[in-house]
């Protein structure tokens, strides 16, 4: 080693900002563009290692340079300090952290980190879930759902952090990052889950308890996984790191990436999801999910693309039981979708038949070559209960394209998936239908812990608006 590469060697070991001008340049072929905000995320991990934190949460917006910081950077540094160190990486994808991994032992492997740090790989071990340098060190890589066992994080270290001394600090470090799906965000039980996995099998894998463990994520729920070990979750005390998208001064944390401009736009579109993974101050939950006034009241409507029929059948026709519910949509030329005609019972089975029809043959009817009422397109039901046989018997008759709607998700991560084009006024709904009232209290009466009376209007609006609005593209309805 030349006196040149000899300094080289020296900085990137003493300083990770260094060690990152060097290697992200490897990884992705240009130079890293540093902010302020990565700069501390770099000074809090800096800290890390060096002892001074055993616990640390990192909160910043998604696309912000994180894992690219945080997990395939910090680690390769660490490694080139101690290759005996142990990481374990979780994250809420299983692909997600094998890629990330896979990157990391890439870099390792590289002809410019081995000229400075000549780390072995284990020919035996030599995957992306699991490898071993040559001196013991390496990396475990999984979903925060998946096992994690046989791996343990931290290790005995060569020497301590650019000293030359003995390694009694940092030997490696479990790292986190984003442990919840935005999608899983809004089910108590995957949440729960996935809380409760920390105490019950994701610490148990720390080699010491002064392991360091690392959870870098944008902010989801009150109670994810940020919420959950601040208040107390892992009976620990935790380093917190916040980095909103608008700062406390009402400056933007990353201009070059989002302005002040556009960052409110994003807020206005959809200030839930603005509040908490950009903000990182989630907003409870609670009645209001979805307000009236987002709504846009229209008196006639303008021109269409296409009209479908969306339905939603009860299970049982009960006094507390929910109502059965047609609901007319079209796609407007203006980008917006409108609901144009409703109707709503408890209705038996073959009433239940007789009305679907008759709703069909209605709206068929209505307006043939108007631009006010183009094609009608489908009638979209939902297969389960009542419904399935709805559409076999609809089926049967051979004259309407029926389809059955498979429902994956709960109701309330379903709306949430599409509130945000509500909010975006979106969504058109008759001002002087006589429905018109009832559909906006429903809405406005709807809360995440089901203590509403109804919510059977709700579910065919959100189908509606999955389909013509969030999958225009790619539609989660096949072959339509």
């Amino acid at each position: 080693m030349n006196e040149s590469q000899k300094d080289e060697y020296s900085c990137a070991l003493a300083s990770f900002k260094y060690f990152v001008c060097i290697y992200f340049k490897v990884l992705s072929g240009v130079e890293f563009i540093f902010a302020p905000h990565h700069d501390r995320i770099i000074e809090a991990l800096e800290k890390l290692a060096a002892g001074h934190t055993k616990r640390l949460i990192i909160n910043v917006p998604p696309r912000y340079g994180k894992t690219e910081l945080v997990v395939k950077l910090f680690i390769a540094w660490c490694l080139a300090n101690n290759s005996k160190a142990k990481f374990i990486h979780l994250s809420y994808s299983d692909e997600l952290a094998l890629d990330n991994s896979s990157v990391v032992r890439e870099l390792v492997k590289s002809e410019e980190y081995q000229a400075l740090f000549p780390t072995g790989i284990k020919d035996d071990s030599d995957s992306k879930k699991k490898w071993y340098t040559t001196d013991g060190g390496g990396m475990y890589a999984t979903g925060t759902g998946g096992p994690v066992t046989g791996f343990g994080a931290g290790a005995l270290g060569r020497e301590r952090f650019g000293t030359g001394l003995p390694a009694e600090g940092f030997n490696g470090a479990l790292i986190i990052d984003d442990p919840l799906k935005p999608d899983d965000a809004f089910s108590n039980t995957i949440r729960g889950r996935i809380n409760r996995r920390f105490n019950n099998t994701i610490a148990s894998r720390l080699n010491s308890p002064d392991t360091p463990v690392i959870v870098i994520m944008q902010r989801l729920h009150e109670d994810d996984m940020t919420g959950y070990l601040l208040g107390g979750g892992s009976g620990e005390e935790w380093t917190h790191l916040c980095l909103p998208a608008i700062q406390d001064d009402g400056t933007p944390l990353w201009p070059d990436k989002h302005s002040l401009e556009r960052l409110q736009q994003m807020e206005k579109a959809d200030s839930y999801t603005f509040a908490g993974q950009y903000q990182q101050r989630p907003s409870p939950l609670g009645g209001g999910l979805i307000k009236g006034e987002w709504f846009v009241r229209y008196e006639t409507l303008p021109r269409l693309l296409y009209r479908k029929i969306f339905a939603d059948t009860a299970q049982k026709t009960g006094e507390r039981n929910d109502y059965s519910v047609f609901q007319c949509w079209g796609r407007g030329e203006d980008g917006r979708i409108y609901l144009i005609d409703q109707i709503r019972g408890k209705w038996e089975a073959p009433e239940m038949k007789r009305r679907a029809i008759a709703f069909w043959q209605k709206h068929l009817a209505i307006g043939e070559g108007d631009y006010h009422a183009p094609v009608l397109r489908q009638m979209l039901v939902e297969e389960a209960s009542s419904g399935t046989g709805l559409i076999q018997e609809i089926k049967a008759l051979g004259h309407i394209p029926i389809k059955g709607i498979t429902r994956v998700k709960d109701k309330l991560t379903r709306l949430m998936d599409v509130v945000s084009h509500i909010e975006a006024k979106l969504v058109c709904i008759p001002s002087q239908a006589s429905f018109t009232s009832d559909f906006v209290t429903e809405c406005e009466s709807f809360t995440p812990d089901n203590t509403h009376k109804h919510d059977d209007q709700i579910d065919p609006m959100i189908d509606a608006i999955t389909d013509m609005l969030a999958n225009t593209r790619n539609s989660l309805y096949e072959n339509l």
